[in-house]
């Protein structure tokens, strides 16, 4: 069987992450990493013995599938290049700078049969797929994000930097349109927002609060979902669930008539689980969890969110 040839464009942090996971899988073999910094290029090719380029367009002809850690600004010109040289593509979140960005490579990879992927690897994690396995009919969520301040990660707004994975998660939860969205928000740190809190009405009648803030001493991602008779709790970076339910046939007076019930899952990695996912619908497998379709639904919010503060903030 030939293994799929794979690449990764964009050598920071998290793109030196999907190197590692390519690596790591048996299903595809990673030929080369890209970086127009080539000492970064050439450190990371050594690490794992395979070519180092200073030219996405060089990969042409060479691979099959590429992930796409670049800053965001260049993401629609380096897919677009790529999709029309029929090369699949993983890109990571946000999937473009501008909507019109993401519709249009959304409109090339289905015209051309190429697998578009988005890396909100969030929905790979457990407990997350344990928790929309409860989800019917939402009526209200929360979710908490915050993070210590990190200045490598400022080119984005806090909105499409930590909250846009809760609006992802949010949207794959309601599964509804949104109706309307009020957003606030502050610059803090940066000269980008850093705390931002948004509430998202959708169409069914659900009502979401997102927060999300990089200006903390401690880290927290929390999703609670609230359903006629139950809610569930999530904790996304301890990968549990827990569970909430009035026990049926009699009034709800006392702790006693809520039945909890409580699932905690094994340490994972959502990223590698995300990369053998991409490379299975690459070879004709499912079709991706996060497809550049799916991810318009919640750049779209992100975006009204992100106008929305900055009118706010007067910026």
């Amino acid at each position: 069987m030939t293994l799929c040839r794979t690449a990764v464009i964009g050598l920071g942090e998290q793109g030196k992450r999907h190197a590692q996971k390519f690596a790591a899988l048996d299903e595809c073999r990673l030929v080369a990493v890209v970086d127009p910094v080539s000492e970064r290029a050439a450190e990371v090719a050594l690490g794992h013995g395979i070519d180092a380029v200073a030219d996405y367009r060089d990969l042409n002809g060479e691979v099959d599938a590429v992930a796409i850690a670049t800053p965001t600004a260049s993401h629609f010109e380096i897919a677009h290049t790529l999709l029309e040289n029929d090369i699949d593509v993983l890109i990571e979140k946000p999937f473009t700078a501008m909507m019109d960005e993401a519709s249009q490579l959304v409109a090339l990879a289905e015209g051309r049969s190429r697998i578009l992927q988005v890396g909100h690897q969030e929905r790979f994690n457990p407990a997350v797929l344990a928790l929309a396995d409860c989800i019917e009919k939402p009526l209200f969520i929360e979710s908490n994000r915050i993070a210590p301040y990190r200045p490598r990660s400022l080119d984005d707004s806090v909105v499409f930097d930590l909250m846009i994975h809760d609006i992802d998660l949010i949207h794959s939860f309601v599964r509804s349109p949104t109706v309307r969205v009020d957003a606030v928000g502050r610059k803090v740190f940066s000269n980008s927002i850093d705390v931002a809190n948004a509430r998202i009405q959708f169409e069914n009648g659900c009502v979401a609060n997102v927060t999300s803030s990089r200006i903390s001493l401690k880290t927290e991602r929390s999703i609670r979902v609230f359903q006629e008779q139950s809610y569930a709790s999530l904790d996304l970076l301890n990968r549990s669930v827990r569970t909430f339910d009035k026990v049926a046939g009699r009034p709800c007076k006392s702790p006693d008539d809520v039945e909890m019930k409580s699932l905690t899952f094994e340490e994972s990695d959502s990223m590698l689980a995300q990369s053998r996912a991409f490379i299975a619908s690459v070879a004709g497998g499912p079709p991706p969890l996060v497809s550049g379709r799916t991810a318009m639904e919640s750049l779209g919010t992100a975006e009204q969110i992100s106008a929305l503060v900055e009118r706010e903030c007067g910026t």
